[in-house]
């Protein structure tokens, strides 16, 4: 269970990082970022992975690169969903994306265990 609200939390914390690097990603405060990585995770475990597994082979031909595409649309739907998490219109989302999957996987880094014994 801890790990769990460590990996929201550092979520959320990719997201306000996302929003000061992305120039067109905008997130109110810490509570929206809160929520609208919960409304991510969420969209991401259900919609995400239905989507996935339809466009496989998809997936398969273009080496893995229609994912970004998949990931885009998520967060785009996960920010008609929850007005605190927005778009400009001059940045397109896959920007706001590929910045997200950065701050996210290396905050995965942060959560291994580690054996020092």
């Amino acid at each position: 269970m801890l790990r769990l609200i460590l990996r929201w939390i550092l979520s959320a914390i990719a997201l306000l990082l996302v929003d000061w690097l992305v120039p067109g990603f905008v997130v109110r405060n810490f509570a929206a970022a809160l929520i609208a990585a919960l409304v991510i995770g969420l969209l991401n475990a259900t919609l995400g992975l239905l989507l996935k597994i339809i466009t496989l082979p998809l997936s398969i031909l273009t080496l893995g690169l229609f994912f970004l595409v998949i990931n885009a649309i998520i967060l785009k739907l996960a920010s008609g969903m929850f007005p605190a998490l927005r778009w400009r219109p001059s940045e397109p989302p896959s920007s706001a994306q590929r910045c997200w999957r950065c701050c996210t996987c290396s905050s995965r880094w942060f959560q291994t265990p580690t054996d020092k014994d």
